[in-house]
């Protein structure tokens, strides 16, 4: 039985049930045209990324398909990376991907590139959202893997965050921990 304060485990775990419930039932037409529209806002935001590692992510449970956006910006002279999970409580790894690459199988059986694959330092964090509030704050699956690598890549000063979503995601607070970071920009699409 969850608890019903608001920001405990509980609630978390309700609000996440809730909102990827939501997020699975649109219509599959229907997240297409809003991922091309947060495709189109972010090539607005990132007009120069020639040079730099972005990491995107393999969509899983519904998220925003940004392959074809990666593809855009692998064209235009950038490194795409996917985010895989190393280990419980600890920092996501970022190795390099391409198409072509075979890739494994990783936590959740989501796709993530071989250990061959070389390390990337990103300069860009694409992180999907399962809810964001007005401070831009994102709630995610409940792991803190991209709270504990965005402190990371924030103590190094090298990256930005962007979560990306839908607008019925929004939230008007995830009553934030200690721990949560919040995103730099977020993009929410209609859908």
């Amino acid at each position: 039985m969850s608890v019903d304060i608001p920001g405990s485990t509980g609630w978390r775990d309700d609000m996440r049930k809730h909102l990827i419930e939501k997020r699975q039932a649109l219509p599959v037409a229907t997240r297409k045209e809003a991922d091309a529209l947060l495709a189109h806002r972010l090539e607005e935001l990132l007009t120069e990324v020639s040079g730099r590692t972005i990491s995107i992510y393999w969509p899983f449970r519904g998220e925003p398909d940004l392959r074809a956006f990666a593809r855009g910006c692998r064209d235009r002279g950038a490194t795409i990376a996917l985010p895989l999970v190393v280990r419980k409580a600890a920092p996501l790894e970022f190795r390099e991907w391409r198409e072509e690459d075979q890739l494994e199988r990783g936590v959740w059986n989501i796709p993530v590139p071989p250990q061959s694959a070389p390390l990337a330092q990103p300069d860009i964090v694409i992180a999907p959202v399962v809810g964001v509030d007005a401070q831009s704050f994102r709630l995610g699956y409940g792991g803190g893997f991209f709270d504990r690598s965005l402190a990371a890549l924030r103590d190094a000063k090298t990256a930005i965050a962007i979560g990306v979503g839908y607008e019925m995601q929004r939230m008007e607070t995830i009553h934030p921990h200690h721990f949560d970071i919040p995103m730099d920009h977020v993009l929410l699409a209609k859908a």
